[in-house]
């Protein structure tokens, strides 16, 4: 084989290689990027239930602590 024959399969043989280390890449970003979104969406939903759920206890509470209230004669 010829020197020139060989250096231009070593520069194919590093193009394939640089190629495929980019689309590797590329896919590992993508991945990356759904599993960002799909955990963001998750803090968002978890947040959204803790927020909703501490509203309904603080409105709950009141409600008691206005009944104590009026059975006690505090409130009329």
């Amino acid at each position: 084989m010829s020197g020139r024959n060989f250096q231009g399969l070593k520069e194919q043989a590093e193009g394939a290689a640089k190629d495929a280390a980019n689309t590797l890449g590329q896919a590992t970003q993508d991945a990356i990027n759904q599993i960002t979104d799909a955990s963001q969406k998750a803090i968002d939903k978890t947040s959204k239930a803790v927020q909703d759920g501490v509203e309904k206890a603080t409105g709950q509470a009141a409600e008691a602590v206005s009944g104590l209230g009026k059975k006690c004669g505090f409130k009329k």
